[in-house]
């Protein structure tokens, strides 16, 4: 450790690491909490109007309030490849192919987009519940060391010299456990919920697929 840098200096930066650590960690948790309750909130309502609608003409046309979500978003990739196909007529290269692999590509690259706005802040949680321990652990062991060199230097080994330092030392472990500890369920949580989510997005899909072939199958028929 340098000699120009206090001890205590080093030991106070690790704990109000943490303290960010603590404080980036429950931001994330409680938005995310927001998110996927907002988001399962706008799909169900999404869902109950699009099913209800009589054709994709007035699927297309479900009210903006409900619109709304990643179903919603990916509904409205799929109605505007739709509309942008038919008035290419096949003069741009993006159009030139089979139309249900086409139109199936680019629901899935909206589809990457919701799961990755799902995604968002969650490697920061895994981050935090992984490197908390050790970070707490460092702060750990500087104590112990300068709690090592203040005994020396006062001469002194009675438990109660020893005992008081080393203990104040080992709080700053305690403090990382207890911040990654939160992280680390919200981190399992969360991914849980994007997986839930994803594969309610991916039958949407095949879903909007089936009845946007089936119907282009009337009409030429």
């Amino acid at each position: 450790m340098p000699h120009h840098i206090a001890p205590e200096v080093i030991i106070n930066g690790t704990l109000y690491t943490l303290l960010a650590f603590s404080v980036a960690t429950w931001t994330v948790i409680f938005f995310k909490i927001w998110e996927f309750t907002n988001n399962g909130y706008r799909n169900r309502r999404f869902n109950a109007a699009f099913w209800d609608a009589a054709d994709l003409t007035h699927a297309e046309s479900v009210p903006a309030d409900t619109a709304i979500g990643p179903q919603a978003r990916i509904a409205q990739q799929g109605f505007a490849w739709l509309n942008e196909s038919q008035q290419a007529d096949g003069k741009h290269l993006r159009y030139i192919g089979a139309p249900a692999e086409l139109l199936e590509h680019s629901l899935q690259v909206q589809m990457q987009r919701e799961q990755h706005l799902m995604e968002s802040g969650l490697t920061l949680l895994a981050s935090i519940g992984s490197t908390s321990p050790f970070v707490g652990l460092f702060g750990t062991v500087l104590g112990i060391m300068h709690a090592m060199h203040e005994i020396t230097a006062s001469g002194s080994t009675s438990l109660d010299v020893v005992a008081g330092p080393i203990g104040d030392a080992l709080v700053a472990t305690a403090i990382g456990i207890a911040v990654a500890v939160p992280a680390v369920l919200a981190y399992n949580f969360f991914l849980r919920r994007v997986k839930q989510q994803r594969a309610g997005l991916e039958n949407f899909v095949t879903s909007f697929l089936h009845i946007t072939l089936s119907a282009d199958s009337k009409a030429k028929a």
